[in-house]
């Protein structure tokens, strides 16, 4: 737990030294808000209020308590994150892995609620997985319209973007209906507009965008330029060593922030010659996985 505390604390001090201690976000705009006197008290005034169900969330793995081993991995993985992020300048970031299955959907919703925890920073979590949306299936709430529909159908974002009341400082952009041509449309000059306006909107707001897979489409490879850095997911005993090295192949000149080693009991020197770029590793303990599931039986 000391370890936790000093990486905290390194993260609060690089903050205040690149940010300036920045005012929060602006009133008005996209997912407006307004800040109460305390950080904690936020109202969003153009955003859909949400009401999730803690218990189903804690039964799908998703990060309900702030006293267990996986908010403790998470809280290291937001430190590093945040240090390696504050030092560029950067506050979107995108999270991908070769294949399917490999826990970036979970992996991108935990990261963004601990993220939300750290009260100098609102987040907004941008599902744009446009062939198979899942983020607001994963989080409990029926979504009318998404992503796909802003880009397709002109429909306004503040009909879209939903807050869960349970999670402060934490806003949602679901995927909206799966469409076809989803690499064209995340690599379209509106998609650009969009990334650009929720960068640049709020001095204190951090993106994340859950991408497809790199290896089963061009989704994200067309994506991934529009983001600061890419945030790679690797599962043990499920990721293959080469699809790994293939998928870092493929991101060549896109920023690799780190690679998260999901479901881990062991270290980096497993996956031999592939380079987990940068060294971040955040090993999230396999048997806590087991653990949670035994629960829904």
């Amino acid at each position: 737990m000391e370890r936790i505390k000093q990486a905290l604390e390194l993260a609060r001090q690089e903050r205040l030294k690149h940010t300036g201690n920045k005012a929060g976000p602006r009133l008005s705009g996209i997912g407006g808000v307004k800040k109460g006197v305390e950080d904690e008290s936020i109202e969003y005034t153009q955003t859909r209020n949400i009401s999730i169900s803690i218990p189903e969330l804690r039964l799908k793995r998703i990060l309900v308590s702030q006293k267990n081993e996986v908010a403790d991995a998470y809280r290291i993985l937001r430190t590093q994150i945040l240090h390696r992020m504050n030092e560029k300048g950067w506050n979107t970031l995108a999270i991908s892995s070769p294949r399917d299955g490999e826990g970036t959907t979970l992996t991108a919703i935990n990261l963004a609620i601990s993220l939300a925890r750290e009260v100098d920073y609102t987040v907004l979590l941008v599902d744009a997985n446009l062939r198979t949306p899942s983020v607001n299936h994963q989080l409990g709430f029926n979504a009318e319209f998404g992503l796909s529909d802003y880009l397709v159908k002109d429909v306004p974002l503040n009909q879209i973007l939903a807050h869960p009341k349970n999670i402060p400082r934490f806003v949602v952009l679901p995927a909206g209906h799966a469409i076809e041509n989803s690499s064209e449309m995340l690599s379209s000059p509106k998609m650009a507009r969009l990334v650009d306006e929720l960068k640049n909107r709020y001095p204190s707001r951090i993106v994340i965008f859950d991408l497809p897979p790199i290896l089963t489409s061009s989704d994200a490879l067309a994506f991934s330029p529009y983001a600061d850095a890419l945030l790679m997911v690797a599962e043990e005993g499920g990721t293959q060593k080469q699809d790994l090295r293939q998928a870092f192949e493929m991101l060549q000149g896109v920023e690799v922030i780190g690679t998260v080693l999901n479901k881990a009991y062991t270290s980096q020197k497993d996956y031999g010659d592939v380079e987990l770029k940068d060294g971040l590793i955040s090993r999230l303990v396999n048997f806590i996985t087991r653990k949670s599931a035994k629960q829904t039986k």
